[in-house]
């Protein structure tokens, strides 16, 4: 059955690629953005998250909202303005829509909002699930906060779903552009111990999750979105430098060394997060990249 779909972050990695997605499966698309923007095919909207002001018609008719409005993690460093506004931009956003949900009476059925597995923080080898408890780093505080604030949908009657992304692999952007550049130039090298898990996941199969989440109504509550083969570092770096034919260098960056560079924005590298999907796979979703090999020569081989 087609959907009324309200879509934020629309000009993000996962929002370019999800929202043509979604129109080919015969959905309607409609957009929030904090500027003029054109969108083949979909109505655009204006919002301000920062003054809680909204064109409130956006809503008209809408059964499905996908939330995917937030500051960047790392694209600047983590000074406190900066961190309250990564938590901002992510909780008073989905604060607005809720409110204008209830002014308008709009007929949201669902709400799906992006999470990531941050959720669970630096956990070393301890098998993480969509029931172990929250880390206690920044990025662990601010995921509790984002979720916290996608539960109110709950109370309202609401399918509300949480999608807990783990790194995106794409060559639009993401996490594997920052970690083949020092490979590129022959200085690639695992960092830390190299032992940290790394939860990647194909730019494809979220959009794929995505979709089914708007599709499938038993989908509830969070679920980790992770290829169900997670990697260590050091394996992670030593794929990507085979596939860039660029060698590897024996010895590990030091932890000392990426947090004086990084200082608290450190925990991105070096977070260990063995992250399972067993709840994503019981819903019946088939990953379209399940091992690293094969995601990252479909990346490459586009070039």
């Amino acid at each position: 059955m087609a959907k009324n779909i309200l879509i934020t972050g629309a000009s993000g990695l996962i929002g370019r690629q999800l929202i043509p997605a979604l129109q080919a499966k015969g959905h309607t698309i409609s957009v929030l953005s904090r500027k003029e923007i054109s969108i083949k095919d979909a109505k655009v909207f204006l919002w301000d998250i920062y003054n809680q002001t909204i064109d409130a018609s956006a809503l008209k008719g809408i059964d499905t909202i996908i939330n995917l409005a937030g500051e960047g993690i790392a694209d600047k460093k983590w000074t406190d303005k900066r961190k309250q506004e990564i938590i901002d931009s992510r909780v008073m956003s989905a604060q607005l829509l809720y409110k204008t949900i209830q002014e308008t009476k709009a007929p949201v059925t669902t709400f799906i909002s992006a999470s990531a597995v941050g959720f669970y923080g630096d956990r070393g080898d301890e098998v993480l699930t969509e029931k172990s408890d929250s880390g206690t780093d920044f990025l662990s505080y601010c995921c509790v906060l984002w979720e916290n604030a996608t539960n109110q949908g709950v109370d309202l009657g609401i399918r509300v779903v949480k999608i807990r992304i783990g790194l995106i692999l794409s060559k639009e952007g993401g996490a594997l552009q920052a970690m083949e550049k020092p490979i590129k130039l022959f200085v690639g090298a695992p960092l830390g111990n190299g032992k940290q898990w790394m939860p990647w996941i194909h730019l494809d199969d979220i959009v794929k999750i995505f979709t089914k989440a708007v599709e499938d109504t038993k989908m509830v509550g969070a679920y980790n979105a992770c290829a169900p083969f997670p990697v260590t570092n050091k394996l992670f770096t030593k794929t990507i430098g085979q596939k860039l034919n660029r060698p590897i260098w024996p010895v590990h960056v030091p932890k000392f060394v990426l947090k004086t560079l990084l200082g608290e924005m450190s925990i991105l590298p070096l977070m260990s997060s063995n992250t399972m999907v067993q709840k994503l796979l019981d819903t019946g979703y088939k990953f379209a990249y399940v091992n690293l090999d094969d995601a990252l020569d479909s990346l490459y081989k586009q070039q």
